[in-house]
């Protein structure tokens, strides 16, 4: 949730009882500090930082959590295999995002506190597995604790993944309408008006998946894949600065708004307490008439 999940709205979660996460993508590292302290400001609840490893200030980010003793630490779009050594000295738990068997396998390797097991239903990147067989899998190959994400709204989708194994759960486009989340208000008005259908992929052909409303910008993207006229750099250049155009001006022809599957559910905006008390409670009482 690059540009979205800030120190508001990890706040917001938090004190909910779930775990706000602060997104350190695209923003600067000094930015990532001012959003960790504000966010200290705003809740005593634990929160942690979710880090793409491919940023160009990765390793920057990787040092400031150090430094302002993050508890939790998310990574994605590469190993935290450099940066493992220094966080667990500082006591830092470590949750890598995966998409396959194998390479929760190598984050145990390297020391994962636990493996967050993200299916293709989810928006943004994604791979090919569906948390339905991915997390089931995942479960069985690690020994350590694993979040569902992907395809999870509401409290069946945690039950679900409850009775998958997962002992957790991520969840990200639900928030984005959350009364604390800073979109921009057509990103939150095409969510509520998404269909089952209403989501696409984009950029497989490019090695770079990506989940997101159907937009005129995705359309004209998927339409620049499939013409063998049009280069990987012209591609790559249309989509330069999309998300940021989508969550800031709600530009539908020129913004990718990344949102998983479960967009078709969204009906309404909720404050972010709303949201986790809907999907602790719905869990709750679908387990409670669960026998094991």
């Amino acid at each position: 949730m690059a540009w979205i999940a800030d120190a508001r709205l990890a706040a917001a979660v938090s004190e909910a009882g779930g775990l706000g996460l602060i997104s350190s993508i695209n923003y600067g590292t000094q930015a990532v500090r001012e959003e960790i302290r504000k966010a200290r400001e705003l809740t005593r609840k634990p929160f942690g930082v979710n880090i793409m490893l491919a940023a160009p200030n990765a390793a920057e980010i990787a040092a400031l959590v150090v430094e302002e003793g993050i508890d939790i630490v998310t990574t994605g779009a590469g190993s935290p295999a450099p940066y493992m050594e220094a966080w667990k000295a500082a006591g830092i738990r470590v949750i890598p995002v995966v998409a396959s068997v194998a390479y929760a396998r190598k984050m145990q390797e390297l020391g994962a506190t636990a493996i967050i097991a993200e299916g293709a239903e989810s928006g943004g990147h994604v791979g090919d597995l569906h948390t339905m067989a991915l997390v089931p899998q995942v479960v069985d190959a690690v020994n350590l604790p694993v979040l569902a994400a992907g395809g999870i709204f509401d409290g069946r989708g945690a039950a679900a993944a409850f009775m998958l194994g997962a002992c957790g759960v991520q969840v990200g486009t639900r928030f984005l309408v959350a009364k604390e989340c800073r979109v921009h208000p057509v990103y939150k008005e095409r969510l509520i008006k998404a269909s089952d259908i209403g989501t696409m992929v984009t950029g497989k052909s490019l090695g770079d998946a990506v989940r997101s409303l159907k937009t005129p910008f995705t359309k004209k993207f998927a339409q620049m894949e499939a013409d063998p006229n049009v280069s990987d750099d012209e591609i790559r250049a249309f989509g330069t600065g999309s998300l940021r155009k989508a969550v800031f001006d709600g530009d539908l022809a020129g913004g990718s708004f990344l949102a998983g599957e479960v967009a078709g559910l969204i009906t309404q905006e909720q404050t972010a307490a709303e949201i986790v008390d809907d999907i602790i409670t719905g869990a709750e009482q679908l387990l409670s008439n669960t026998n094991f």
